[in-house]
Parts: structure tokens; C-alpha cells; sequence
């Protein structure tokens, strides 16, 4: 009966004759030389030059973890949709259950604006627009900066009437 659990106890042994073997080659072979180059913190292949402007918000997080927890859900899920007429109600109720507590997650994290990224229109409208703008106020003739005042009477179609 432990025969047949013989060929993972070699890989076993095997694995851990290798890492300890690497540990002792770098050891004996590799010089340790700190730089600051080493230890400086080294993330995505860029080496930063200054520190962040300021932290990742909670939101980045929490979405952060949804994708994750959806994504491994999908794997789970994979497998049930290919056999799922095979097991019948009892099937459909243990996905059902498997699938509930993040559906309330979900629902949850929509409640509380955790997936609201980009700012609420009515509210930026409501407290960025005024009754004193006026088209002729706030728009800006792009182009006509720094022109000569021949050049920009002579462009314009209404003036030129």
C-alpha cells in the first residue's frame, strides 16, 4: 500500500536535495556585495526614480481581489456546465450555493461604489457648471493665440462679411 507512494517520496527528496544544494552552490560561489542597486525595490522591470504620488486607493484593491476570486469561480464553474444535465437538481443547487456568497459579495462591493471608478455626473454638473458661463466666455479660440490681428480678422468668416 506505501509502494505505490514511493515515486513522490523521491521527487520529494529530490526537490529538497536540489534547493538546499542551490542554497550552498550560491554560498560557496556568489560574492556578496550589497549596492544600493540591489537593494532598492525592483517591481514590473522598472526601476523607480522617485516614490509615488500617493497610494493605491482600497477600491483598486477590492477589485483587485474580485477578478481573482471570479476568475477561480469560472474554473469551477467550467467543469459543472460540461456535466451539469448529468447531475441533475442536486447539481444545479450546489453551484447555486457555491456561486451565492460571491453574487452577495458582488451586490455588496455595488453598494458601497467599491466599482464606481469615474466621477458621478449629476454631481460634477451640479457643482461645476454656473449660470454665468456663456459660450462666448469659456470657449477658447484655439489656434488664434499669438497670431497677428490681420491674420485672425482676416480668418474670420463673420467679421469678413
Amino acid at each position: 500500500m506505501l509502494g505505490q507512494y514511493l515515486p513522490l517520496a523521491v521527487l520529494l527528496i529530490l526537490a529538497a536535495v536540489f534547493v538546499a544544494g542551490s542554497f550552498a552552490t550560491r554560498k560557496l560561489l556568489a560574492i556578496d556585495r550589497m549596492t544600493e542597486a540591489k537593494l532598492a525595490p525592483y517591481e514590473c522591470g522598472i526601476v523607480p526614480t522617485k516614490e509615488p504620488p500617493e497610494r493605491f486607493p482600497v477600491k483598486f484593491y477590492l477589485v483587485a481581489m474580485s477578478f481573482i476570486v471570479f476568475d477561480i469561480e469560472i474554473i469551477f464553474l467550467y467543469p459543472w456546465a460540461t456535466i451539469y444535465r448529468q447531475l441533475g437538481p442536486y447539481g444545479l443547487f450546489a453551484i447555486a450555493l457555491f456561486s451565492a456568497p460571491i453574487i452577495v459579495s458582488l451586490a455588496y462591493e455595488f453598494s458601497k461604489g467599491a466599482l464606481d471608478w469615474g466621477p458621478v455626473k449629476s454631481q460634477v454638473r451640479s457643482t461645476m457648471v454656473s449660470t454665468e458661463r456663456t459660450t462666448t466666455s469659456t470657449v477658447r479660440r484655439v489656434g488664434l493665440d499669438g497670431r497677428p490681428a490681420a491674420d485672425a480678422t482676416a480668418s474670420s468668416p463673420s467679421e469678413a462679411a
